[in-house]
Formats: C-alpha cells, structure tokens, sequence
C-alpha cells in the first residue's frame, strides 16, 4: 500500500507502523490519520498480522496536531480539523477493538494527540529519552484521541485533571510510574523490547486476543450483569475456536500449544 506520511512492513506475523513525517515532528494531518485508518483496516483484515507495533521516525514520537497546517487553513480550520480527528478517532477504534495486540513503541515525545495515540495503543514501551505532555489547554483546545476516555481510565480523576489542565511535562519513568506506559528501556533497545513483545503475540491465539481487548472496553462502563453476559458468550465462542481447542487439548496434555490465530 502507497502511503506518504507512515511506513507499513508486515513480516512474520507482526505489522510495523512508522509515522513519517520527522521534519514535522511525526505531526498529526488529515492525511496521515486517513492512512493510519487504512493501515488499521488492513490490520484488522489480514490474517497475515497476528500483532502490531506503532512508532514514529526520528527523535519524536509524535507531536499532536500539525498547528501550521491548521492555521493555514484559515476559516477552514475548524472543518478541517473535525475531518481529521474524526478520521484519526475512526482509526484509534478500528486499532483497540481489533484481534491484533498493539504495541506502541515510543521513541520521543508524545504530546497532544501524540499523548492520545500512546494512551490508545494495548501496551506501551517507552524509550528513556521519551517525554509526555498533553499541551491542549496550554494552546486553548481540549483533547481528542480518546484521551479523555483512556487517561482517567488510567490514572484516576485526580491525577487525569492536573496532567490535563495543568499540562506538566513528564518523563517516561514517571508515565511508568502513573500507568501510561508498561516498560521503560533504553533507547537503543527500544524497538527490540517492542518487537519481542509483538512476536509473543504473533505466536499467540489472535481471536483470544481480540475478545479480551473487547471485553476490557465495554467493562469499563457497562453493567456488572450486562459485561457478565458478554463474557459468557465470548468464552463459549473462544470454545469453539481452533485455538480455544488447541489451548484446552495443550493444557490436557501437559504440552505448549500451538496456535494458528483461528
């Protein structure tokens, strides 16, 4: 697939995404969340990715909104920025209820809608260098991305409130410390951490996968008898999956099982 503004490779299981604009600061435009909803949708498509990793190229993970591009819009701006954050939300979905695991490998800084994609991704590494900030309300908008449906999710509505309205600047260790992120490593080791991370799941039970990210989304607002119901119908379903067969036979056996994603 031709893209202009991100990078895809599939291999062995594992789809790669590279934001692409590093001049920019990897900087959010509509074109680049129409091909990162492109890219979403061949992820969730193909049976060929079992497991994604999400970076940027450069020295910045990714930089929010592309403010220049905005402002150049004029008058137009705000059509403009309603078609690319509905396109880039569309994407960000299509990303977390998927069967693929997604990884988010974050290289530099992730601020504004940057912050948001981190937030968005199934697990986190970050760099060492790696700093967040969720800058909206310094610049007089609010957030998008799903940010102010994961953050608070995350770090409790205290803590959501001061990192939103106060906009502090925060090291990865901190984003550790707080939940945002899962793993800190060294820079130099980032993308080894991530892939590795990547290829377990690629080897892994993918529709498995899939209803547990699902049944972690709506739990987090559905009724306690409404979430039970659900999960009583995803597990009989995983049951009679291939792989929820081989898993039970594997377990049985007292051997590794060995899965094919189906």
């Amino acid at each position: 697939m031709a893209t202009t503004t991100l990078t895809f490779d599939v291999g062995d299981g594992i789809g790669v995404i590279r934001l692409n604009r590093p001049e920019d600061g990897n900087a959010i435009i509509l074109e680049m969340a129409r091909e990162l909803l492109d890219v979403a949708d061949q992820c969730d498509k193909d049976p060929a990715v079992r497991a994604v990793v999400l970076t940027g190229n450069g020295r910045i993970f990714c930089a929010g909104g592309d403010l220049k591009v905005f402002a150049a819009r004029g008058e137009n701006a705000s059509r403009y920025i309603e078609e690319a954050a509905r396109t880039f939300h569309e994407a960000l979905c299509r990303f977390n209820r998927m069967d693929p695991p997604v990884v988010g490998a974050i290289n530099g800084a992730a601020v504004g809608g940057g912050f948001s994609l981190a937030l968005s991704t199934d697990i986190a590494v970050a760099a060492e260098s790696a700093r967040f900030s969720m800058g909206y309300t310094r610049i007089g908008l609010c957030p998008d991305g799903g940010c102010s449906y994961f953050l608070a999710r995350m770090v409790g509505l205290r803590r959501a409130k001061e990192i939103a309205l106060l906009n502090p600047v925060f090291s990865a260790r901190r984003a550790m410390e707080w939940g945002l992120v899962n793993l800190v490593v060294p820079d130099d080791q980032l993308m080894a951490a991530a892939l590795q991370m990547a290829r377990g799941w690629a080897e892994g039970p993918t529709r498995s996968f899939g209803e547990t990210k699902r049944l972690i989304l709506s739990g987090a607002a559905d009724s306690l008898e409404s979430q039970m119901e659900r999960e009583s119908r995803a597990i009989a379903a995983m049951a009679g999956t291939a792989d929820g067969r081989e898993g039970i036979d594997a377990f049985l056996a007292k051997r590794s099982p060995k899965f094919t994603g189906k």
